[in-house]
């Protein structure tokens, strides 16, 4: 019998509508805006997600329980998710799916040399597109017959989600930041630049990779003043 909501939704059967009923997938992201339109996209489908920010904190999820995929970005704060992808590449017993996510295209090779079953560049956005790369990696008779279209494939994350790592973003650079945290604040900023189809943060993710091969610290307060600004313009001050 089960003991839990979750574990009655878990042993449930997929259907046309919610694909993905009964998956567990882990998603191991430190963007709150990117992790909030998998978290919707996961709703909508059916399954159920657990958030990791950092290898650490993902290393932590798996000591207690095994998802049946998990979704991993390769720019993380403390190293690189290719080296989770060849830990659980490697691992036994082996998840159904292991998906590599990024804001930087060219790093698709390198992860599936890792293990990657799928890469999915970002943003994340579609509903469609997710189940059928989920799909694809499970058994047949943990799928559907048929999956039902979405009335509204496209995901929206809450502005508050930009904001808060934006948020991140200010705290970092307020902390006189090396050059291996620019550089992590560089990638981290191009992606999130996609994730909200943002070509401003971008820009400021260039700016960042300039400051860590020396442009200034009058750069640095530019750039940190700017991000401020754009933390006021979401909040409406």
């Amino acid at each position: 019998m089960p003991e839990t909501l979750e574990d009655l939704i878990m042993i449930q059967p997929p259907t046309a509508e919610r694909p993905l009923l009964g998956t567990m997938i882990l998603l191991v992201e430190d963007s709150r805006h990117a992790c909030e339109a998998l978290r919707l996209i996961c709703h909508r489908s059916g399954a159920r997600i657990r958030r990791a920010e950092s290898l650490a904190s993902a290393a932590r999820h798996l000591r207690s329980y095994r998802p049946r995929v998990a979704v991993i970005d390769l720019g993380l704060p403390d190293g690189s998710g290719l080296d989770l992808i060849a830990t659980l590449a490697k691992a036994e017993p082996a998840i159904d799916g292991i998906i590599a996510t990024s804001g930087d295209d060219t790093l698709a090779d390198a992860a599936k040399q890792a293990g990657a079953h799928v890469f999915l560049p970002k943003p994340l956005t579609s509903i469609r597109a997710f189940q059928s790369a989920v799909l694809a990696l499970l058994p047949k008779d943990q799928r559907p017959a048929k999956v039902a279209q979405p009335k509204q494939d496209r995901v929206e994350p809450d502005p508050v989600a930009l904001r808060d790592d934006l948020a991140l973003v200010s705290e970092l650079l307020h902390q006189a930041p090396d050059a291996k945290t620019l550089d992590y604040l560089s990638s981290f900023l191009t992606s999130l630049g996609k994730d909200a189809c943002d070509s401003g943060l971008q820009r400021l993710a260039e700016d960042l990779r300039k400051i860590g091969e020396g442009a200034g610290d009058q750069a640095l307060a530019e750039v940190t003043r700017t991000i401020e600004d754009r933390m006021k313009v979401l909040a409406g001050v």
